[in-house]
């Protein structure tokens, strides 16, 4: 005869039951131990057992295992458990700069602050990679064909605190004519900075045009004609730069120097 162990636990001494939540892709919860708190991004299955990864909203990512009761959503304990395949996390989207996309966001109205390319393609490369994210912080870049009228053109927009201008110029290095007009025109209020390729085409990585190294072209020479005639392209600059173009799908395709550079004026137009 089987022995009969009732619970005589009173109903009021039992815990509630914890209720499992799947770790569903941008699903916002706090770790318990830790107080992180974060958007669900990726499940993972380990030797140890399965971890979630969180992003928080500086965008530093931290994995944790997925413990019973080890999770607050909303205020409430909750034990996170992996998704159906249907459901399974996905990578938030981003946009070509590598910045978390935000979905729906409206264009913000024009800042009175500029950011001052050189020439029309920078003008394009850099609406390709960062044109969401300038968007979003109301940023308006425009091409100044060269940099000789920098100096009039500098005066003539008078940057402020409430209007920073950045420049971005095409072989800034020591010495130049570019280097002696990017000092004279500079200011608490007017940031240029430069990157080391003598054309914005230098600036896109070798590897995603498919071929090893930008050509070396003799001084006297013109620059894009000798990298056309080089790499063996029609001798059309224009539709050289277009396939250029088209090779770029994010940062990754583009150099550190000029990421960085980029970066630092949006961040100096856009600062408090």
């Amino acid at each position: 005869m089987r022995s009969y162990n009732p619970d005589l636990t009173p109903p009021w001494k039992k815990s509630a039951p914890v209720p499992e939540v799947p770790a569903e892709a941008d699903l916002v919860v706090e770790e318990v131990g830790t107080g992180f708190c974060g958007a669900v991004i990726r499940c993972e299955k380990t030797a140890e057992g399965p971890t979630v990864t969180l992003e928080d909203r500086f965008g530093k990512h931290r994995v944790f295992p997925m413990a019973p009761r080890g999770f607050l959503l909303e205020g409430r304990v909750v034990t996170l458990v992996r998704p159906t395949a249907a459901a399974a996390p996905r990578t938030p989207a981003r946009t070509a700069s590598g910045s978390l996309a935000v979905p729906g966001a409206r264009a913000r109205v024009a800042r009175a602050g500029r950011i001052y390319v050189e020439g029309r393609h920078d003008a394009e490369l850099v609406e390709k990679v960062w044109g969401d994210d300038l968007r979003i912080e109301g940023v308006v870049v425009e091409y100044l064909e060269g940099i000789d009228d920098l100096p009039a053109i500098v005066d003539e927009f008078a940057p402020g605190p409430d209007a920073r201008l950045g420049v971005l110029v095409d072989h800034l290095v020591p010495g130049t004519k570019e280097s002696r007009i990017a000092a004279a025109v500079s200011s608490d209020h007017a940031l240029v900075v430069g990157h080391p390729y003598i054309d914005i085409w230098e600036a896109v990585k070798p590897s995603s045009l498919g071929i090893t190294a930008w050509p070396r072209i003799p001084h006297g020479q013109d620059w894009k004609t000798g990298i056309c005639r080089s790499l063996g392209w029609p001798p059309n600059t224009g539709a050289a730069w277009q396939h250029i173009l088209g090779s770029v799908r994010s940062y990754k395709d583009l150099e550190p120097a000029l990421l960085g550079r980029v970066e630092e004026l949006i961040d100096f137009v856009t600062a408090p």
